[in-house]
């Protein structure tokens, strides 16, 4: 299980240090792609398989499907983590996470997120102010 919060910087080529807490659960090749609320999910094969799964099974007659299925797949590549601990983003993945200098790593259970450091201050701050709320919608999860 990931959890956990790391603050990190990408280098000029594109790399970002992946916190050793993560790299073994993270497994030798693992899958970065578009995420939703503007960041990356980093997914470990195992995980990745999972959720192809689940995906192959949305219908292919509904527009929502066709169109997430499309956006999590296309922006999907395969990655693994370099001798010093990094991982390189490629330059559309970047751009879609406004990946520029300062990152955060965090760990959300079966995956991996990569923000931007100032999205994420600001998700936090948004979500923080309205959590009470968003427990009390999640209490029919049994959580």
């Amino acid at each position: 299980m990931f959890m956990g919060e790391y603050q990190h910087n990408i280098d000029t080529k594109g790399r970002v240090i992946v916190p050793a807490k993560f790299r073994d659960d993270l497994g030798e090749r693992f899958i970065v792609t578009r995420g939703l609320d503007t960041c990356l999910f980093v997914y470990p094969m195992d995980e990745w398989k999972i959720l192809e799964q689940k995906l192959k099974k949305l219908p292919l007659t509904k527009k929502d499907a066709r169109a997430f299925t499309r956006f999590f797949f296309s922006g999907a590549v395969e990655c693994e983590v370099d001798k010093q601990g990094r991982i390189n983003i490629p330059q559309p993945l970047r751009t879609y996470a406004s990946l520029d200098k300062e990152c955060v790593v965090i760990g959300v259970s079966n995956r991996l997120e990569l923000w931007q450091a100032d999205l994420w201050d600001t998700y936090m701050t948004e979500s923080e102010e309205s959590f009470a709320e968003i427990a009390e919608n999640l209490l029919d999860f049994d959580i």
